[in-house]
């Protein structure tokens, strides 16, 4: 089933949760709503199911218009962070508790119970109830009572939140295998920028209500169009620095008190074309920066972090602190002296007042 966000809002009073939100989500496609906390994708999650109405715009699934529709006629399944199951119920009845109220015969309701419970490989904890359940086997449970409905979209708000780090990445992986498997559209709501690269086809990125950035994890990552997106993706995040640009001779740097790092004439010319002053900010992964010894700026070890692959070693360059990945073994002690090497064809540069991306079209 396709969906489409059109100029979607919602107010609580004078509070604008979201604001003019545009979506197109294709049939089959796994979607997730990313951003901090308050930024909307809930508000938009529950719009979508029909739990808050809009205050403007319209929600469309396939060609019709749904904001008048109740939830239960609309065709999803819907996983909440807290699951929501019946303590006092059998796992079988909390699965086939939509189907109770829709009254189908009891025989196809434990048939399609059975169905969905092995293609969650819970099918032998059917009579246990929920507190004798792991939090992976709830999160199951709270699954297959979502898709026994034989929804057309699954939305899921942040299901994986409550589990611990190693169950999550299990999880994670049996959801985005199972939602291939069905071709089920689904929209899945997340502050975790992990669970959001590593399963969805598309990230829609929110800030304060407004969309941001909606592609893929790897546009994303390597295309930032603001800022904000540029600083929210990515783990350790980018390093941000205020920057001049300025001439010598025929060459074009970047430059503040602590760095000077010198750019390509094409690329000065793009500033210059494009941004307002010389104020810019200045981006740049971690990874993207190497620990030289031979050239580069003279910075200072102030902390070092093995992280087994990788060591993440913070650097201090004047009154900055930048971060850096390099591979192990990592010698050197803090304190101790290293040069810094700045990939000038890995930087990211935004307009120090719309903090809009000045190197993408």
């Amino acid at each position: 089933m396709e969906v489409k966000l059109k100029n979607l809002s919602k107010y609580f009073g004078k509070v604008k949760a979201v604001n003019n939100f545009n979506l197109e989500i294709n049939d089959g496609e796994f979607v997730a709503l990313l951003g901090p906390s308050g930024c909307g994708k809930t508000t938009t999650l529950l719009m979508i199911a029909g739990i808050y109405r809009p205050t403007t715009g319209d929600i469309y699934f396939g060609d019709d218009i749904v904001n008048e529709v109740p939830p239960k006629d609309r065709k999803i399944g819907m996983v909440f962070q807290s699951y929501a199951l019946y303590p006092h119920m059998k796992v079988l009845d909390n699965i086939v508790f939509p189907l109770k109220l829709r009254k189908i015969p009891r025989e196809e309701r434990e048939r399609r119970a059975q169905e969905v419970a092995q293609l969650v490989q819970i099918e032998e904890l059917l009579d246990r109830k929920p507190a004798q359940l792991s939090g992976g086997q709830q999160q199951r449970v709270a699954l297959c009572r979502a898709l026994v409905k034989k929804p057309e979209i699954l939305l899921l708000d942040e299901p994986l939140s409550n589990l611990d780090a190693k169950l999550r990445t299990m999880m994670r992986a049996e959801l985005k295998r199972l939602q291939k498997k069905l071709g089920i559209t689904t929209i899945f709501v997340t502050h975790d920028q992990v669970e959001a690269m590593t399963m969805s086809d598309k990230i829609a990125l929110l800030k304060l209500g407004e969309l941001q950035q909606c592609s893929t994890s790897d546009e994303l990552y390597n295309r930032p169009e603001s800022l904000f997106v540029a600083g929210f993706i990515g783990s350790p995040p980018m390093n941000i620095i205020d920057v001049f640009l300025e001439q010598s001779g025929e060459k074009y740097f970047l430059k503040n008190k602590d760095i000077t790092i010198e750019i390509p004439l094409k690329v000065s010319k793009i500033i210059q074309s494009r941004s307002r002053d010389n104020e810019i900010v200045l981006g740049i992964r971690p990874e993207d920066i190497k620990i030289d010894h031979k050239k580069g700026e003279e910075a200072e070890v102030y902390v070092v972090e093995p992280m087994g692959m990788q060591v993440l070693v913070t650097v201090k360059l004047g009154n900055l602190q930048i971060r850096v990945l390099t591979t192990p073994p990592f010698k050197k002690k803090m304190g101790e002296k290293v040069k810094l090497h700045f990939n000038e064809n890995k930087i990211h540069l935004f307009d120090k007042k719309t903090e809009r991306s000045l190197l993408l079209n």
